[in-house]
């Protein structure tokens, strides 16, 4: 894949109407002094008194699961957050950043009831990550199910996104777990975004043989999803801290099978040949958190843009999305900014867009009842 220039971007955040028809010409009234239609969306609180939610999910129209990343699943119901967890996970390593994280519904849900969730353990004095599946009984998970193990983990940079593509393949986002080196290594897992069949097994169609590694070279990817109606996959990635690097550099890129993604050799606007350059890079530091391409178009503005969370940067980014090539993007902006960490983001089966703080999780500023999950709607 040609390398692209990665842009330098100014975080001066740009109105915009829908993400959908004539881009370019919307792309140049955004830069003009034209001032853009008033956003016809609103932002309201949906349940609260959730502890570092990581992951949402939606089952049903009226029934949402939540990883809260010290080890507890939990069920809102009808809009109420049942007062017991669906489960408590007593196995997880919660020390700093790591937790019960990813989390996903099996693409035969509904007539399967199948999830899948991700945690760190401790063992023999290191951390790990596992995958591991459920059957879904409504008030109960059974049938543990063991699909994928020894993904290296640490307090920092632990992944770790559950996300089925429209290939029907789980993918699963990895952090470098402290050891860059190791992103480099095809023999390693640190630094990757792995692909595997729902039982656990290698596609054959992997680019690596006998491996689940689909790209390499990231340092801690949290967010990826697909334009609507393609394979094409962005995914969003934290950028280094100042100990391992400059700090800044985060992240936005359209993985490729097979490519280099270019940690730790590289980052923020630096390239070399063979490696992709990112799509976007926020310099300061956004902290990306999660990814998800809106697909309904009951809140026209955000039509086929991608959204994700912002921890450090304190809000939601929407970038808008080429729909003639929906490998770049046209402009972006922040909204969400007054409601401090934002982690995860999800679209429910309402055609609404739901998104979770993380004010819990020892670097936020805890507002009354947080955590909380929020909802967008049109107004």
């Amino acid at each position: 894949m040609a390398k692209q220039l990665t842009l330098i971007l100014v975080l001066i955040f740009l109105n915009f109407s829908a993400c959908g028809k004539n881009e370019t010409q919307t792309f140049k009234q955004e830069n003009s002094n034209k001032k853009s239609a008033p956003s016809q969306f609103k932002i309201e609180p949906f349940v609260q008194g959730l502890e570092v939610p990581w992951s949402i999910v939606f089952t049903s129209p009226d029934r949402i699961l939540v990883t809260e990343r010290p080890g507890r699943l939990r069920i809102i119901e009808n809009g109420k957050l049942v007062s017991e967890p669906l489960k408590t996970f007593s196995e997880v390593s919660s020390g700093s950043e790591e937790g019960l994280m990813g989390l996903a519904m099996d693409p035969d849900y509904n007539t399967n009831k199948l999830i899948y969730v991700s945690y760190a353990y401790e063992k023999g004095g290191d951390l790990f990550v596992k995958v591991i599946r459920y059957k879904d009984n409504g008030s109960s998970i059974a049938e543990e199910t063991l699909i994928f193990d020894g993904i290296p983990a640490a307090q920092y940079h632990a992944g770790c996104r559950l996300r089925f593509g429209p290939d029907g393949k789980l993918y699963i986002t990895t952090g470098d777990a402290g050891e860059r080196k190791f992103a480099q290594d095809l023999d390693k897992l640190h630094g990757k975004i792995l692909r595997i069949n729902s039982d656990g097994t290698i596609p054959s169609d992997n680019p690596f043989p006998n491996s689940p590694i689909w790209t390499y070279g990231h340092r801690n990817p949290q967010g990826i999803d697909w334009y609507p109606g393609t394979d094409i996959m962005w995914e969003t990635e934290h950028g280094p801290s100042g100990f391992d690097g400059p700090g800044g550099g985060d992240e936005v890129n359209v993985i490729v099978k097979g490519k280099n993604y270019g940690w730790p050799e590289v980052s923020h606007t630096d390239s070399k040949e063979g490696m992709v350059s990112p799509i976007l890079v926020f310099t300061p530091a956004e902290a990306p958190a999660s990814g998800m391409f809106y697909k309904s178009g009951k809140i026209a503005e955000f039509k086929n843009c991608f959204l994700f969370g912002c921890l450090r940067g304190n809000g939601i980014m929407v970038v808008k999305v080429d729909e003639n090539d929906p490998t770049k993007q046209v402009s972006f902006k922040k909204i969400a900014d007054t409601y401090g960490r934002i982690r995860d983001i999800a679209e429910g089966p309402d055609g609404n867009i739901y998104f979770s703080s993380s004010n819990r999780d020892g670097r936020g500023k805890v507002q009354t009842g947080d955590d909380k999950i929020y909802k967008i709607s049109t107004k």
